[in-house]
């Protein structure tokens, strides 16, 4: 019997993308289990047992090896530094870490900036000298400078809709976005058979995609 190979998905966009380029990559998955309230959902057609998971758990849940691999941001990645390894980029989920602020923003000594990404946040400023108060909020950080809790914040940025209609612009772009495949160091040597074969199928995918664009 073929080992069931676990995978950490984020719900939502996320899982929506993802689940669309591993059926282009020849694997069944269906694609109504994010509309499911399963946490654990099993897809023995394709050997594989989803985890659908918070995006910020699925590096823990990899590095823990309670799921072989998982699909995640790059965000959640450099920010929660996880002891895993990224296997390839699969380009779906575009988007941007920037700094943001009002239009009439002007330096100041030891600025505050709210963010979700703490680490993020504070290795940006570090690297550049520039020492900043970090505070860490969880949901609404466009709130913060409008109503005086920060001077500017970090956040991803999709569109800039949600920016423009609060009347805040990006500053500065830290890095792009876009989802990693990554997985536990242990399965990649256990299963590196069917870990490597995924990966070359949507890196196929991948590149085809890339050729049919350029």
């Amino acid at each position: 019997m073929q080992d069931v190979l676990k995978v950490a998905m984020p719900k939502g966009r996320i899982y929506k993308q993802a689940s669309k380029l591993f059926r282009e990559a020849g694997l069944v998955i269906p694609d109504d289990i994010d509309d499911s309230r399963k946490l654990i959902i099993a897809v023995p057609e394709a050997g594989m047992e989803f985890i659908m998971a918070k995006p910020v758990d699925v590096p823990t849940y990899v590095e823990y090896g309670v799921a072989d691999i998982g699909v995640v941001g790059k965000d959640v990645l450099m920010e929660e530094n996880r002891n895993v390894y990224e296997l390839l980029d699969l380009g779906i989920a575009r988007c941007r870490m920037s700094v943001i602020g009002l239009p009439d923003w002007e330096p100041v000594l030891n600025p505050r900036v709210a963010t979700k990404y703490p680490n993020v946040a504070s290795q940006y400023f570090r690297e550049r000298g520039q020492q900043v108060e970090v505070i860490k909020l969880n949901g609404s950080i466009e709130l913060a400078p409008l109503i005086g809790l920060a001077d500017r914040i970090v956040d991803m940025v999709e569109t800039g809709q949600t920016l423009k209609e609060n009347g805040l612009v990006e500053q500065e772009q830290i890095f792009a976005i876009t989802s990693r495949l990554i997985a536990n160091r242990v399965s990649y040597r256990m299963k590196n058979e069917r870990i490597q074969a995924l990966c070359d199928k949507l890196q196929h995918m991948i590149s085809a995609a890339a050729s049919e664009k350029a």
